[in-house]
Order: C-alpha cells, then structure tokens, then sequence
C-alpha cells in the first residue's frame, strides 16, 4: 500500500491518531504551478497543548520498552522510507519546487537516519563514578521526556527526520510542528511512514500550524527539549523562549557561507563547485555558498566560468521534466531575493549571469565587483545567487571570511596543504575542503557557531545522545546509614 494513498490524513492533525484540528485547513500548494495538491489539519495552540499532555503521558510505556524493540521500529521506518521512495520523491518534488536529485537524497537521508537512529537505544552509556562515600556512584543518561521539533520548508523531511528519529530512539515522545508550506513532507510522510511501522499511538504527534502553534510547542509544560532549524531571526525568539521556560533548545539557524578560491585551485573544477554550492535547490539551503572569495591572479577567469555555468542551467518545473532548478517557494522570499540583488547593483555590483525571474522562477546569478557593505554580501540570500569578491591574499580571505555574524558551512578549493593551513584559522561549525559548502550525512556532527546556531547538535551517535538525554546521578549504598537527625 503506498503511504499518502489514502484519505485518512486529508484535513487532519496527527494526534493519537488522525483527527480534525482547531484552525481552518491548510491547502498545500506545488510552487510551481500553484495546483492544491491537498489539505493537512491546522493546529491552534489548544491542540499543542493537549497533544503534549498525551504525549507526556505516552512517553513512560514507550521509554520502558527494551531497547531492541525500540530499534526494530526505527529500522523498519527506514526500510519504509526504501520502499516507498518513489512516492516520497513524488511528493517532495511538487511539494518544495524539488529537482528529483534533490527530493532522491531526501527519501535516502531519511531511510539512513532512521537506520542511524536504531543503533542508539543501545549505545547510551553511563560511567561508574569515584566518591569519597560508602556507597557506589553512578552518572547515566535517560530519555528527556517529550521533544519539540520545529522544521523550515526548504529540506523538510530531512530536517525533521535528524531530530524525530533519534529523539525517539531515545526514548522520547515527540511533537513535530512542520511548516506550514511543506507539512506533507516534513509531517504527515513521517507520521504515516511510523504509523505502518509500529510506533504506538502519542508518541509522535504532528502539529502543522502558524507562529502560535510553534510558540505553545516551545513553551507546554511538558517539553523539555526544542529542536529548531530555521532563520537567524526565528531561532532567537525560539532560544529567548526556552530559556524563559528553563527549557535546552538546539537551533540550526541560518548562514552566509564562504567558498575560499586559492590561486592553485583548478578553476573548472572550483567553478562547477561554486555553481553547485549557490545554486542547489534554487539556493534555499542553510549551507548555501553565499559568498565566493576568490584571490585576484584567478578572479576574472572564475567569475566568467561560474556565469558560463550559470547560464547553462535550465530552470522549470521539476515536475514536469528534467530541469536543474525549480521555482523559489514562494512569492515573499523571491521578492526577498531579488530586492537584495537589485539594491546590490544599485550599489556598483555588476550582474554577469542571471538577476532575472519569470513567476518564481528565478535565473541563477552571478554577482562581481561587490563591496562588503552590499546586502548579496553580508546578507543570507537564500535564493540562487553567487556573489563573488576580489581578494590579495590568503590573509585577506581569511580575514573576509571570518567577517560575519554567520559561522556555519564553509569551504576551501585548491591545494590541499594550503588549504589547511586556511582551515585553522577560520571560524565555522564545518569545514570543507576541495568540496561544496552543502554536505550532510547522518553520521556527522551539524551545526554552526556565532549567528548560525548553538553548534553541533544534530548527526552523530554523541551529538544525538546528548542532545535527547539528559544526564542522571544514581548512589545505591549497601546500608542504610543512620544519621544524626
């Protein structure tokens, strides 16, 4: 049976099962032609709240079960993600504006993260502490009770299925709140992949919904944890919130991510990675490439490859056929992209490929003759546009590099000894070196520094651990002490 064919999920929330929700019905549109593909449920902050009263209340029979049974339903949501990826990709592709590749890598990151994920139940350890007392001393990690994930549109299944899967591996229930533009695949294709799989109702709730419901999934009483990816400026309010309700919040927020050009890099090489690196899923990524420093011997000749590459790329309707990029999601933030663009040329940068748009389907560009102070530069774009400055030195591209309130992705094409030496001196959650900036992979560490995050709390058996459990203190003594009072 394929997973969304169906109407049981149509106009609902996910909440011990299937239901109707308080606010009015969300219609799902593809981006690229605007046709309704469905409707999903639309929670209001009452649902949140009852749904993580269940959740809480759900989450103690789930935590007791052994560790081998909460692996053997993590594994069989990933071999779900498997065998229903023709369908998943379907979705994803009209859902988001995806090219297949795209929404291929994210049916496949979401199957290997539920894999990931079902080594966890029994790889939580604890340590046997020294004490100075009669008794034995232990520190253990334990389930913190219920997870709140709050997922952006532009990667939305992958981006909720690296928190959902490990937190409930964990022993965690968990409250998804989707956005509200990709709910099907950030939500809904989740719920029913763990539905089919096993997992016991109220565990995991899907709560797609406005900015209300993302504040009542911060702040019920019965989370512990927040999980959020999204923007700069979302994801301190996210942060101001839990620590007014004493709660740990991880944030994966935004980035304006450097490409370094050294002077020995092969620059057809550099170029097709710089293109890749601005210009994947119409440039909506956290780890786009959003600013290319490029040393002076090479500029010219790098900025005319990108822009040859650039105006190569065909750009359509993904769901139609075989395009390289699809349409920005919407019209707000290609109006956002744009603005930035023109008041950059405005400004004296030269446009040499692209900075036009037909509807939502906006021209890959390629922006030279830039200054530091002009939006492309020092802005998130988040759209399909590759700004490309001059610099004198490795010192200067350093320097330029670390000139930002952004740390997350960055990347360094050339000599790889060279490129090293770069690499200890710039500051960024991850670091590549002769690849794009945009790489993720289940079994590594995500995250960024300075505007860009709390650092690495996504990927990785450690990271997950201490990002979903919270650490125990356990004495047990032979004898009952007596004491003075």
């Amino acid at each position: 049976m394929a997973i969304l064919e169906d109407n049981r999920w149509h106009g609902k929330l996910y909440v011990n099962g299937w239901r109707d929700g308080s606010g009015e019905p969300i219609p799902v549109q593809n981006p690229a032609s605007e046709e309704v593909l469905a409707t999903v449920g639309s929670a209001s902050p009452a649902d949140v709240y009852d749904a993580a009263r269940q959740a809480s209340e759900a989450q103690v029979a789930w935590a007791a079960l052994k560790p081998t049974e909460r692996a053997a339903i993590l594994r069989k949501a990933g071999q779900l993600f498997e065998e229903n990826a023709d369908e998943i990709i379907d979705w994803v592709v009209r859902e988001t504006g995806a090219i297949q590749p795209k929404a291929g890598m994210e049916a496949n990151v979401a199957a290997q993260e539920c894999y990931e994920a079902s080594a966890l139940p029994t790889h939580v350890r604890g340590e046997v502490l020294a004490s100075d007392e009669p008794h034995w001393s232990f520190a253990r990690r334990v389930p913190a009770g219920v997870v709140s994930v709050i997922s952006p549109f532009n990667f939305p299944l992958i981006l909720s299925i690296r928190s959902v899967a490990p937190a409930l591996a964990l022993g965690n229930a968990v409250l998804l709140k989707p956005d509200p533009r990709t709910p099907i695949s950030g939500g809904v294709l989740i719920a029913r992949i763990f539905e089919e799989a096993g997992l016991p109702q109220g565990i995991l709730q899907i709560l797609p919904g406005g900015g209300d419901a993302g504040a009542a999934a911060v702040d019920a009483p019965e989370v512990r944890i927040v999980s959020f990816t999204g923007s700069t400026q979302a994801g301190r309010h996210v942060g101001a919130a839990g620590a007014k309700h004493l709660k740990r919040t991880h944030l994966e927020l935004g980035g304006n991510n450097a490409m370094v050009v050294l002077p020995s890099a092969d620059l057809d090489l550099a170029a097709g990675v710089g293109s890749m690196g601005s210009f994947f899923h119409q440039g909506q990524v956290c780890m786009t490439t959003g600013r290319h420093i490029v040393h002076e011997d090479v500029y010219e000749s790098y900025v005319a490859k990108l822009a040859e590459r650039a105006d190569a790329l065909t750009v359509g309707d993904p769901s139609e056929g075989q395009v390289h990029l699809g349409p920005i999601i919407d019209e707000k933030q290609l109006k956002s992209v744009d603005s930035k663009v023109q008041d950059s040329v405005i400004a004296g940068a030269s446009i040499r490929a692209g900075a036009t748009h037909d509807g939502l389907f906006y021209r890959p560009t390629v922006l030279a003759d830039l200054t530091v102070d002009m939006p492309a530069w020092n802005e998130e774009i988040f759209g399909p546009v590759a700004p490309v400055i001059k610099v004198s030195s490795v010192k200067e591209a350093v320097n330029l590099a670390n000139n930002s309130e952004y740390a997350l992705s960055l990347s360094i094409i050339g000599d790889v000894g060279e490129a090293l030496k770069v690499a200890d001196r710039i500051t960024a959650g991850k670091i590549h070196i002769n690849e794009m900036t945009v790489m993720d992979e289940a079994t590594a560490p995500m995250g960024g520094m300075k505007a860009s995050g709390t650092g690495a709390r996504f990927g990785g058996a450690a990271a997950n651990i201490e990002a979903f459990t919270e650490s125990q203190w356990v004495t047990i003594s032979p004898d009952i002490p007596q004491y003075p009072f």
